[in-house]
């Protein structure tokens, strides 16, 4: 099976943001809020099949944890393949652009603002519309499983869900990259599923699948208050998302690989 090396991946990834970062308003809305309505929903596919796993978490919670991290992947694959937007791989795909000096630094904001404001509103139309109101995820065990989950996500101190978050993006912009080396879907696929599947796996935390976590898990009546969601989990994990993406990804790959292109 052949694949792009890092330095092609290095330019795809950079050429790729660039456009998106060239691409009007209404286009690029609409692309970032499909791109948080797939997270959501690879979000809603774990808490339906791993919330569905009760008996099994009593006696091998790892498995559980792991079934999770092998199904929520298809969540990034959807975006990347049907060409949706994600504020966490913006971190290192515009970032590399930038340094490229193929987009400003204004843009690079500009791209992170939006796409993260508008992978918000499509994560709250997953949450609220497709798990809240169609009962999907309303009843033991799913409830059970999501608040949980929500909890636990809100039981760390500041510092720690920082860590996680770096750990978390890391790893999902490592999948972006690793998608754009694929030739066909089926290498792409794979390329962006094991990086993922470990960061759902070791537990770390995704700003955007977390809109949909937590929140959905507030929409069943969790005692969650939106104060509690952004502060203690939201904004460390969003900056932690950042640096694992922009740094570890982005700034590094693009120092080992980068050149401006012709």
């Amino acid at each position: 099976m052949s694949y792009y090396n890092p330095a092609e991946i290095t330019d795809i990834f950079a050429n790729t943001s660039c456009a998106k970062a060239k691409m009007p308003f209404t286009k690029f809305a609409l692309m970032a809020i499909m791109g948080g309505i797939f997270i959501a929903l690879g979000g809603l596919l774990t808490v339906v099949v791993a919330g569905g796993m009760p008996q099994t978490a009593i006696h091998n919670i790892g498995l559980v944890k792991f079934m999770a991290g092998a199904l929520f992947p298809v969540g990034l694959i959807m975006v990347s393949v049907a060409g949706a937007d994600l504020f966490t791989s913006d971190c290192a795909g515009i970032t590399l652009s930038t340094m490229q000096k193929k987009t400003a630094w204004t843009e690079l904001l500009k791209v992170w603002i939006l796409a993260y404001a508008f992978n918000f509103i499509g994560a709250q139309f997953v949450a609220w519309f497709m798990a809240h109101e169609t009962h999907i995820i309303a009843s033991a065990p799913y409830a059970d499983y999501l608040n949980t989950l929500a909890n636990g996500k809100l039981s760390h101190d500041w510092y720690t869900v920082f860590i996680k978050g770096i750990g978390a993006n890391m790893l999902v912009c490592l999948g972006t990259w690793m998608g754009y080396a694929g030739k066909d879907i089926c290498g792409k696929a794979l390329g962006i599923w094991v990086p993922v599947m470990l960061f759902v796996t070791l537990g770390y935390e995704h700003s955007i699948a977390n809109m949909f976590f937590i929140p959905a898990a507030m929409y069943n009546g969790a005692d969650i208050t939106w104060g509690q969601f952004i502060v203690d989990n939201l904004i460390p994990a969003t900056i932690g998302n950042i640096v694992g993406g922009a740094v570890f990804v982005g700034m590094i790959y693009g120092y080992i690989y980068g050149k401006k292109s012709s």
